[in-house]
């Protein structure tokens, strides 16, 4: 049976607190909202922390609202609130869309939309998506606060550009034009997708295609030909390995198929 080990629980009130927090106490201490990746490594023992920092009752950490011509999602805002948001469904259906097919119900019910980028799974859905929409996360942090795009903050698997005494307060999406089309599509038949492939067009403008899930972060293919031009990219762009999910040839192939698939749905 697993168990976690024994930590110390701090709730702040406010974001300055919890930075003050994380400040204080290094790398004993994680930040908490959802707790959905962070706990299920706990109790597997790759990861021990002293100390938990909750960040899910911080009120400005919380709700999605527009502001300067992009939807503001705050950290602390779960999956579900996200899937079942009319703004979200108005102006981003396919991240709504996306976040309809998490996990299951009880994780979007706990774990958030900024917590999934901060913990840097790279066999996760969001990312993908928030690349192609060139969103971008804003970090709090003992020096200030800073803007980076979503791209840059996926260094690598389970490794971001969050500095050590810095939190997520926001995922900032550009609202896309009444004529972008965006679409994201996923295979999987284990608890996590094997690909994930994001396409967004802009006003006639060639797509952007990103590739998620199947390699250590989101692949932005290069090309401006046709579909055949981009499937073949995207294939040669990815670097899978073979495990559980299937070959790393298996994976190439299925980038193949959904980049098509992609690009169909927004054409």
């Amino acid at each position: 049976m697993q168990i976690l080990s024994d930590f110390q629980l701090h709730r702040p009130a406010t974001v300055d607190e919890a930075i003050e927090l994380r400040a204080e106490l290094g790398d004993g201490a994680a930040l908490y909202a959802g707790g959905t990746e962070l706990l299920l490594a706990m109790k597997m023992g790759v990861l021990d922390y002293e100390h938990l920092i909750d960040v899910k009752r911080i009120g400005g950490l919380r709700g999605i609202e527009l502001r300067d011509g992009a939807l503001r999602i705050g950290a602390a805002t779960t999956h579900r609130e996200i899937e079942t948001s009319p703004l979200v469904a108005e102006h981003l259906p396919a991240l709504a869309s996306l976040e309809r097919h998490v996990a299951n119900v009880r994780v979007r019910a706990a774990g958030t939309l900024a917590g999934n980028l901060a913990f840097g799974e790279p066999h996760a859905d969001p990312a993908a998506l928030l690349v192609a929409l060139d969103a971008t996360v804003e970090l709090a942090g003992s020096t200030g606060r800073r803007s980076l795009p979503v791209e840059q903050f996926a260094v690598g698997a389970y490794e971001t550009e969050l500095g050590e005494d810095e939190l997520i307060e926001a995922v900032v999406v550009p609202l896309p034009g009444r004529e972008t089309r965006a679409a994201y599509l996923k295979f999987q038949v284990l608890e996590r997708p094997t690909v994930g492939v994001a396409a967004v067009a802009h006003n006639g403008d060639a797509p952007t295609v990103v590739v998620g899930a199947v390699d250590e972060r989101p692949i932005r293919v290069e090309a401006n030909g046709d579909v055949g031009d981009y499937v073949d990219a995207a294939r040669a762009a990815v670097d899978p390995v073979d495990d559980l999910s299937g070959s790393a040839e298996y994976k190439r192939h299925l980038t193949g198929v959904l980049v098509k698939r992609a690009l169909e749905a927004i054409a």
